[in-house]
């Protein structure tokens, strides 16, 4: 690790007004230590004012509310608090912020070690596991530059249930959707977000859905314990009389973003809540896939996952 100099800004006007890198949990260590980041100085925001869970009308989540604090809220929907129950250790959960959590980089082997080349790193330089080892890499929203997966749990429960993020500046705030908030690589993968310099995350924003009650985050990975995903589903359903009224489906662990799966939302709608229907479903959620060497097994997959949660929220797992 670089040397650096640490402040902690007393407000966030002062954080907006400062120049550096802003601290608010676990990841930024982890890629300093790694030099992958090397910022010389380094602004510890935990102490400012983006707290607060509001439930009154749909979800507000502060940006620096810990992620085991959302996970146990009453009032947070079911798939946002099993994706954050699954995302970490509870030691991390209990350090991590949901901002952060939203911001964290990619897990790729590639990209956070520095003797190989990794265009999000160092742009122009190559994507070596295009070619390389890439049994944990994505199959969807890929480019020639780089099929890096996108690490956070909870965006892909928040990116199936419309989540906006509100953005602070010093000249303002705006509101962005969290799905259009992530950029596809295409050939630009060192701009992983539509954060602005100067912005911070000011809050999460889940539009009210009633029916968001019937959710689920299924996570399929190498082992139970703290590991990132191989494939996982977030899903919504609004079922009446045994039929799908609405349905609200996103995928991680294979795509470049958090990726919402709107022909899979398509086919359940008016479908009876049946295997076969799920299974009809679940049958194009992989379109327009890109295989690797080493994840070709993740189409499948992904489907089966798709599935699986589907019958979660219904008559339960027989996958």
């Amino acid at each position: 690790m670089r040397p650096f100099e640490l402040t902690a800004p007393p407000t966030v006007e002062a954080a907006l007004a400062s120049p550096g890198t802003f601290l608010a949990g676990t990841t930024l260590v982890d890629l300093m230590k790694l030099n992958v980041l090397k910022p010389q100085q380094v602004l510890d925001i935990n102490e400012l004012p983006l707290r607060g869970i509001d439930t009154s009308d749909g979800l507000r989540i502060g940006a620096l509310e810990r992620m085991s604090d959302v996970a146990e809220h009453a009032g947070v929907y079911p798939a946002i608090s099993r994706a954050l129950l699954q995302s970490a250790s509870q030691q991390l959960r209990n350090m991590a912020s949901i901002g952060g959590n939203l911001l964290q980089r990619t897990r790729c082997t590639y990209f956070r070690d520095v003797a190989t080349p990794c265009n999000r790193r160092e742009p122009g330089s190559g994507c070596p596991a295009i070619s390389g080892a890439n049994r944990m890499h994505a199959v969807l929203g890929t480019s020639d530059s780089c099929v890096a997966t996108h690490a956070s749990d909870l965006a892909v429960a928040l990116v199936a249930l419309d989540a906006e993020l509100r953005l602070v500046s010093a000249t303002g705030s705006r509101t962005v959707k969290l799905a259009d908030f992530y950029r596809l690589p295409g050939e630009t993968p060192e701009v992983e977000t539509d954060l602005r310099p100067g912005e911070l995350i000011g809050e999460v924003l889940v539009p009210r859905l009633d029916w968001a009650a019937r959710s689920t985050y299924v996570k399929v990975r190498d082992r139970q314990s703290y590991e990132f995903a191989l494939c996982s589903v977030a899903v919504a359903l609004d079922v009446q009389d045994s039929r799908i009224v609405d349905a609200r489906v996103a995928a991680g662990g294979v795509a470049t973003v958090p990726w919402r799966l709107p022909a899979v939302e398509d086919a359940l709608r008016g479908a009876p809540a049946t295997l076969a229907s799920f299974e009809d479903a679940a049958s194009v959620a992989a379109d327009g896939a890109r295989p690797l060497s080493g994840n070709g097994f993740k189409v499948s997959l992904l489907k089966r996952t798709v599935v699986r949660a589907l019958l979660e929220l219904t008559e339960g797992s027989r996958l």
